[in-house]
C-alpha cells in the first residue's frame, strides 16, 4: 500500500513544499488533514486485516486466543517488511501501539458479540481518529508523529507558531471520531444483541406451538386406541358368530383396516416405530396430504418400482416431504409457470424421494445455513427444514440439496439399500 499510494501520488509532498515556503494556517490544516487520510488509507489493510485473520483462524481452529494472539504479531511485521522495501520511516510509534490495544480490545471485548464486518467499521474510525495524534505537537516527545511528513508539519507549525492551534483542532477530531468508534461499537453490539435475542425468541416459540399442538395431536390420537380396540373386538364377536361367508369376507376387510390403522396410530405415537411400505403407498398419503396449490401445477416423475417395500415410519416420512413441498411451494410464488415435481428413483444406492421446484434457487451460503433453527430465505424463520433433517437422521438416510440462482431448488432424500426391499416386487 505504501508503494501504490504515496505521499507523491496523492500530492502531499507537494502540501508540504508549499508550505514550507508559503506557510500559512489554512494550508497547514489542509496538509494536515491530507497527511491523516493518506496514513489512514495506509493502515487500513493491515490493521482490518489482521483484526479478520485472527477472527476467520480462531473460528477455524476453535482457539478463541488467536484473535488477540495474531494482530499482537502480524501489526507489527508488517510494519518491519514494509520499512524493508519503503524508503519511508513507516513509524512504528504511540498512535501504532494505541491502534494495535484498540484491535486487540475490540477482538477480546466484542465476544461473539460483533460480526467482523461490525469490528471493521469501528476500527475504520478508530484509525481515522487516533491518526489525528500524530499531528499534536506536544506529544512529539511520547512517541506521536515520529514519521518525517508528521515531523516536517509539525515544524511548520511551530514556525507559524500555529502549534496550539494545530494541537488542539487535532485533538477535537481524535476524540469526536473515538467517541464515534464507541457508540458505534455499543450501538452495533445492543442491535446485534437484540436480534439473536428476537431469533432465539422465535425459535423457542415456534418449538413451543409445535410442541403444544403435538401433545395435543398425541392425545387425541392415543385415545382412538380405546374405539379402536371396540371396533376389533366387535368385529372378532362377528366372526365367530357369523356363518355368512360374505359377511365374514366383510370383516376380513374391517380386521384389515383395523390393523392399518392401528399401525398409523403407533407410527404417529411413537417416532421410532417403523413399518415396511411400499413406494406407491408413500406417495399416496403424499397426495392425500398436500398437492392443492391454485397457481402451482404438480408434476410426478415416479421410475422407482411402486412396490418397492421401505423401511419408514410412514406418517413422519410424509410429513417431511409435505415440509419440502410447502418450502418449494414458498420459493415458486413469484414464479412465472410455477412447478413441482416429486420424484422416486433407485439405484444402487438405495431409493431417492426428491421434490423439485423452478422457483429462486440458492446460494452456497444459504445452502450451508438452510438447515439452522430460526434461519430462512423467507421473511419468516421456520422449524420446518429442521424438522426434515431430524426425521431424515432417525431413518439413518442422507438428505442433499441441488440448487442455484434463478434456476431451482431440489431437496433428495436418500434411503439406503438396508432400508429397501423386493419381496413383493419381481425382482426378488
Amino acid at each position: 500500500m505504501p508503494l501504490w499510494l504515496s505521499a507523491d501520488q496523492v500530492g502531499l509532498t507537494g502540501q508540504v513544499q508549499a508550505l514550507q515556503k508559503n506557510p500559512d494556517g489554512s494550508t497547514l490544516m489542509m496538509t494536515a488533514f491530507s497527511l491523516v487520510f493518506l496514513n489512514t488509507l495506509r493502515a487500513l489493510p493491515h490493521y482490518i486485516g489482521a483484526l479478520l485473520l485472527g477472527h476467520e483462524l480462531a473460528f477455524k481452529l476453535q482457539k478463541r486466543w488467536l484473535k488477540v494472539a495474531v494482530p499482537l504479531f502480524v501489526i507489527p511485521i508488517v510494519y518491519f517488511v514494509i520499512n524493508l522495501y519503503n524508503s519511508l520511516d513507516y513509524h512504528f510509534g504511540g498512535t501504532a501501539m494505541l491502534l494495535l490495544v484498540s484491535t486487540v480490545l475490540i477482538q477480546y471485548l466484542a465476544k461473539g458479540r460483533l460480526r467482523p464486518v461490525f469490528k471493521s467499521f469501528v476500527l475504520t474510525q478508530l484509525l481515522f481518529g487516533l491518526q489525528w495524534l500524530d499531528t499534536v505537537t506536544y506529544l512529539s516527545s511520547y512517541g506521536f508523529g515520529g514519521g518525517p511528513l508528521s515531523t516536517q508539519v509539525k515544524d511548520s507549525a511551530e514556525a507559524l507558531s500555529f502549534q496550539g492551534t494545530l494541537s488542539f483542532y487535532s485533538l477535537v477530531l481524535c476524540i469526536i471520531f473515538v467517541v464515534n468508534a464507541l457508540v458505534l461499537a455499543i450501538y452495533l453490539s445492543v442491535s446485534e444483541k437484540t436480534s439473536l435475542i428476537e431469533k432465539d425468541l422465535t425459535i423457542a416459540r415456534g418449538e413451543m406451538i409445535e410442541s403444544r399442538s403435538g401433545r395435543e395431536a398425541l392425545h387425541l390420537v392415543h385415545d382412538l386406541k380405546t374405539p379402536l380396540a371396540l371396533i376389533e373386538g366387535l368385529n372378532s364377536l362377528i366372526q365367530l358368530k357369523s356363518k355368512d361367508q360374505e359377511i365374514l369376507d366383510y370383516t376380513d376387510k374391517i380386521s384389515d383396516s383395523i390393523q392399518s390403522t392401528s399401525n398409523m396410530v403407533s407410527e404417529i405415537l411413537y417416532k421410532e416405530r417403523k413399518n415396511w411400505t411400499t413406494v406407491k403407498r408413500l406417495i399416496e398419503y403424499v397426495r392425500a396430504n398436500k398437492l392443492s396449490y391454485d397457481d402451482i401445477s404438480f408434476h410426478f416423475q415416479l421410475e422407482a418400482n411402486e412396490q418397492t417395500e421401505i423401511y419408514i415410519n410412514k406418517i413422519r416420512m410424509t410429513r417431511a416431504i409435505i415440509n419440502l413441498i410447502d418450502n418449494a411451494c414458498d420459493a415458486v410464488m413469484e414464479t412465472a409457470e410455477a412447478h413441482i415435481t416429486i420424484h422416486t428413483f433407485e439405484d444402487q444406492q438405495g431409493i431417492w424421494l426428491g421434490v423439485e421446484d423452478n422457483g429462486k434457487g440458492m446460494t452456497k451460503g444459504e445452502q450451508k445455513n438452510i438447515f439452522n433453527p430460526g434461519y430462512s430465505t423467507k421473511s419468516h424463520p421456520g422449524v420446518g427444514l429442521t424438522f426434515v433433517k431430524n426425521v431424515v437422521e432417525e431413518h439413518e438416510a442422507s438428505l442433499h440439496i441441488q440448487s442455484s440462482k434463478q434456476k431451482g431448488t431440489t431437496f433428495w432424500i436418500l434411503l439406503s439399500k438396508e432400508r429397501v426391499r423386493y419381496e413383493d416386487s419381481n425382482r426378488g
